[in-house]
């Protein structure tokens, strides 16, 4: 395959102003490492499901045998319809690319580390809303957080992984 491969990226490790509280999570190293062997395509739930930046802070919470995403300062904002649908909307782009690089702990974009409240007070880890629709959705994209790819052994299975997906032609390659 003559094209590189094309991974979504979080838009705040790109250093885009996108997070709730206008800033951004630029991790420049590994932008460069990856960057150097594929397109890099910055998405950002939150912002594209529309809630603004700033936006109100969110959290995950186990409601009514589902997650939700609720307002950590106003608990009846809950924009989970609005994310779910915006993830919906990226099934086509998901499609043409090669793997996700997302934002660890995100209640958007975590993967298995985004912090879960339950009704009695326990916290557990899970997926972001985001990354839990690509697992669910597209089970065989490769998907990593910026703390895992610190590890340069990590960092060199996942280029690995997104390349043997590209020379497959899985997604735009």
């Amino acid at each position: 395959m003559d094209e590189r491969p094309r991974l979504l990226f979080s838009a705040c490790l790109l250093g885009q102003a996108v997070r709730y509280d206008g800033g951004h999570k630029h991790a420049p190293e590994l932008v460069e490492a990856l960057g150097r062997f594929a397109e890099l395509i910055p998405l950002c739930p939150e912002a594209g499901a529309g809630l603004g930046i700033p936006r109100p802070p969110v959290a995950l919470h186990q409601q009514a045998g589902a997650v939700h995403m609720r307002g950590l300062d106003d608990p009846g904002f809950d924009p989970t319809a609005r994310v779910h649908a915006w993830c919906r909307r990226q099934t086509a782009l998901l499609a043409t690319v090669d793997g996700c690089v997302l934002k660890a702990r995100s209640p958007s974009c975590g993967i298995g580390s985004a912090p879960l409240h339950h009704p009695d007070g326990r916290e557990t880890l899970t997926d972001g809303l985001f990354a839990a629709y690509v697992r669910a959705h597209f089970p065989d994209l490769p998907m990593a957080d910026e703390e895992t790819l610190r590890d340069p052994v990590q960092l060199a299975a996942f280029r690995e992984r997104v390349l043997d997906r590209n020379r497959q032609g899985s997604g735009a390659g």
